[in-house]
């Protein structure tokens, strides 16, 4: 009996480390801009509305007005429209408070008091399902300034690598009720009717484009409300990470932290979006894996991860995620 208690004892300690080990470590990786960046998520590319470069065949890029040419300045000057696809924004997604994902499994140490994210089986008997909390870090990452790839674009705006967003210190991203004040129709579209219409916005992002005016859903990851780190479904990491990002979008545009950057309007510079156009974005998956095959790395809002999420997550090293987050631009070359 005494050697059967030890033994249990030994398993007990020897595994029980091992989790904790897994849950409190940081881990991450710094971005290789040359080898993680699918630098083919660029195009398709467009000069005076008509398609110069799109070597995958892109069919996820808003159609741009067809104009020869564009006015910006005052005095007005007159330019040529361009259009292209910016890597623009870095994303954590973390159950770790202040973990760095993509800053190396950077740990900040803040002393400030913050919800730690789960993953937990909700009750419910036969319908039980698993529930997960994530905080988000939103980096400013102007990749193409940095490389200085592009020049000599009206809408393009000078800044510099910056931690912009950090959820743990923002009261509203774990308190679901307190959130409504950000996002009070959220209650209009919690009726069945409204989220059995997010299958079509699957199905659109899925095979295309999504749907904008289907704004509360994010396709195939259901709906974006509330927009906290609170999910109601856990369906795997890679899919619960990525519509925790398309929740911060949203969320950011609400708050009018992002901005319009497509149409005429676009051309000049941004223009205030609080309602976010989803086919606007692309998200690349940056850690654990980094998905090598071009056709699959950047997804817009609301794709399926069946094709390209598929062995991303693993135990301890691969339960964080990090992600590349890129926008559609239209401007103004003069």
């Amino acid at each position: 009996m005494n050697k059967t208690f030890v033994k249990l004892l030994l398993i007990i300690t020897f595994i029980f480390p091992i989790t904790s080990l897994g849950l409190s470590t940081c881990q991450g990786k710094m971005i290789n801009p040359i080898t993680d960046v699918c630098w083919k998520c660029l195009f398709p590319l467009t000069i005076a509305g008509g398609k110069v470069a799109d070597p995958d065949k892109d069919n996820a890029t808003p159609e741009g007005k067809k104009s020869l040419f564009c006015a910006c300045g005052d005095p007005k000057r007159i330019g040529i429209p361009v259009g292209f696809w910016e890597p623009f924004r870095v994303a954590d997604v973390t159950y770790k408070p202040y973990c760095m994902v993509n800053m190396g499994g950077f740990d900040l140490n803040l002393k400030f008091t913050t919800p730690s994210g789960t993953v937990g089986v909700k009750n419910g008997g036969k319908y039980a399902g698993k529930t997960a909390f994530y905080h988000v870090h939103w980096y400013v990452y102007p990749l193409l300034s940095w490389m200085n790839l592009i020049s000599g674009l009206v809408c393009m705006t000078p800044e510099s690598f910056d931690l912009a967003y950090m959820t743990e210190l923002d009261p509203l991203w774990d308190d679901d009720e307190l959130s409504v004040w950000l996002n009070p129709e959220a209650a209009l579209f919690a009726s069945v009717p409204a989220q059995v219409a997010c299958a079509a916005d699957c199905t659109a992002a899925s095979v295309g484009k999504p749907i904008n005016s289907l704004f509360w859903c994010a396709g195939c990851q259901g709906g974006v409300y509330p927009l906290t780190g609170t999910l109601t479904h856990h369906n795997g990491g890679a899919d619960a990470s990525t519509v925790i990002v398309e929740k911060m979008i949203f969320k950011m545009h609400r708050e009018l932290l992002l901005f319009g950057t497509t149409g005429v309007k676009g051309m000049c510079g941004l223009y205030p979006m609080p309602w976010w156009k989803k086919d606007q974005y692309k998200l690349q998956m940056t850690y654990p894996r980094v998905n090598k095959e071009s056709k699959l790395a950047c997804n817009p809002i609301g794709r399926t991860t069946f094709f390209w999420g598929v062995n991303k997550e693993y135990p301890i090293k691969g339960e964080d995620f990090g992600y590349l987050v890129w926008r559609r631009r239209d401007c103004c070359a003069l």
